[in-house]
C-alpha cells in the first residue's frame, strides 16, 4: 500500500516471493476454514448457557471480523493496496455518504438480530405449559418481523433523506403497474393472513389440501409446508389453501387409521371382531386410548369385510407405516392360529335352467348337465368325442 504501515510492511517482507504469496494465500485460506468450522462447533456448547439469538450473533459477528482481517492480510500479501485505494478513489464517497451506508447496515443487522431474538422469545413462550401453541408461535414471529421490517425500511429512508410520502406518491404509477403483475403473490399474502388467523391448521397436523396429504411443517405468509407420505416436501400457496377444501385429520392430536380385513362367510363374526381386537390392544405403536375397534364394513364378493380402527399420536408417515405393518402382523398371526379363514377372490358359476345347465369345454373336462330337477348328470359328447 502507499505510506508506511509498519504491519504491512513486515507481511509484504516476509512473503516476498510468489511461492511464498501463494503459501499464505493457502493458509489463511486453510485457517479461515478450520476457524469457520470451530466456531460453528462450539456453538451448540455455547447455546447450553446463553441465548440462541446472542450466540449466533456472536459467531456471525466473530466471522465477519475474522474474514474481513484475512481479506486485509491477502492485501499486504498481493501489494494489491493501490488497486484498494484506487477504487476508492474513483467512487470517492463523501464522509456524509460513507456514514450513510454504515448506519444502513447497521440498521438492517440490528432489525435482523431483533427478529432471532423475538422469534426466540416466542419459541421460549410456546415451549412453556399453557403459554402459546406453536400455530400463535408462528403469527406472533411473522407479526413482529413485519413490524420490524417496516420500521426499519423507514429509518434506512430516513437516514438518506427520503420523504417516505414524496416515495408513495411518487411511485403511484408503478406501484399500480407492480400490483397488476404481482396479484397472485398479493393474493397468496393475503390469504396467508386469513390461513394465520384462521387457524385451519397447526405445525404438525395431519391434512390433505388438494390432492396432497400430509404432516404441516411450516406455515409463512405465502405459502404453507407439508411432508408427505414419501417424504417430500410440498409446498402449497396460500390462496390455494383458502380456495380448496381442507381436511384435518389429526385435530385432536391423533390419527385414526383404518385396515380392512376379509373373513370367510362361515366364520363366526363376533369370534373374530374380538379376536382382531385382542391382537391390536397387544402392539406397541397404536395408541391404547381411545381403543382399538373392529367394525363390520361390508358384504365383500368372497368374504365379510371387517375394518380394524385404530390411532397413532403426534402423527408422521413413517409412524403411520409401522402401525398398519404392526396390525396387519398381528392380526394374520392371531387369525391363523384360531383357524380363521381369510379368502382368496372366488367366484360361483351357474348355468341357466333352460339352457341345459353349465358346460365346461376342454381336452379332458368332464361336463355336468342338470335337468329340471337338478338329478340326471351326463357326459359331454364333444369331450367323449374327444376321449
Amino acid at each position: 500500500m502507499p505510506g508506511h504501515y509498519p504491519l504491512s510492511d513486515m507481511i509484504q517482507a516476509i512473503f516476498s516471493g510468489i511461492a511464498m504469496q501463494l503459501l499464505a494465500t493457502a493458509l489463511a485460506l486453510l485457517v479461515l476454514v478450520g476457524v469457520g468450522v470451530g466456531v460453528q462447533a462450539l456453538g451448540p456448547r455455547l447455546k447450553q448457557r446463553l441465548d440462541n439469538a446472542l450466540v449466533e450473533s456472536l459467531q456471525a459477528g466473530f466471522l465477519s471480523v475474522f474474514t474481513a482481517a484475512v481479506g486485509l492480510f491477502l492485501i499486504s500479501v498481493w501489494r494489491a493496496g493501490g488497486l484498494v485505494e484506487r477504487g476508492f478513489r474513483e467512487i470517492d464517497p463523501d464522509s456524509r455518504t460513507i456514514v450513510a451506508a454504515v448506519l444502513s447496515i447497521a440498521v438492517a443487522a440490528a432489525a435482523y438480530a431483533l427478529t432471532r431474538v423475538t422469534k426466540n422469545t416466542i419459541r421460549r413462550l410456546s415451549q412453556q405449559r399453557g403459554a402459546i401453541t406453536n400455530h400463535q408461535q408462528q403469527v406472533g414471529h411473522h407479526l413482529v418481523q413485519l413490524f420490524v421490517s417496516v420500521l426499519a425500511g423507514l429509518v434506512v429512508l430516513g437516514i438518506w433523506g427520503v420523504d417516505p410520502g414524496d416515495l408513495l406518491l411518487g411511485a403511484g404509477v408503478a406501484t399500480v403497474m407492480v400490483g397488476l403483475a404481482a396479484r397472485q403473490t398479493l393474493g397468496a399474502v393475503l390469504a396467508g393472513f386469513v390461513v394465520l388467523f384462521s387457524r385451519p391448521f397447526e405445525l404438525g397436523d395431519w391434512v390433505i389440501i388438494n390432492d396432497n396429504e400430509g404432516v404441516v411443517t411450516d406455515i409463512s405468509i405465502v405459502n404453507t409446508q407439508i411432508r408427505t407420505f414419501d417424504e417430500e416436501y410440498v409446498m402449497i400457496p396460500n390462496d390455494l389453501v383458502t380456495d380448496t377444501e381442507v381436511t384435518n385429520r389429526s385435530r385432536k392430536g391423533r390419527l385414526r387409521l383404518e385396515t380392512d380385513v376379509g373373513v370367510d362367510y362361515d366364520t363366526e363374526i363376533a369370534r373374530a371382531r374380538e379376536i382382531a381386537t385382542d391382537a391390536m390392544a397387544e402392539t406397541d405403536t397404536p395408541m391404547e386410548r381411545p381403543d382399538p375397534h373392529v367394525v363390520l364394513s361390508e358384504f365383500g364378493g368372497s368374504s365379510v369385510v371387517l375394518r380394524l380402527r385404530y390411532y397413532i399420536d403426534t402423527p408422521s408417515a413413517r409412524k403411520m407405516w409401522k402401525a398398519r405393518t404392526e396390525v396387519i402382523t398381528a392380526v394374520k398371526d392371531a387369525f391363523a392360529e384360531e383357524n380363521i379363514k381369510i379368502p382368496f377372490p372366488q367366484r360361483e358359476l351357474s348355468g341357466r335352467q333352460e339352457a341345459g345347465g353349465l358346460t365346461v369345454s376342454g381336452v379332458g373336462a368332464r361336463t355336468e348337465a342338470t335337468d329340471e330337477n337338478d338329478e340326471r348328470v351326463e357326459r359331454n359328447p364333444e369331450s367323449e368325442a374327444d376321449e
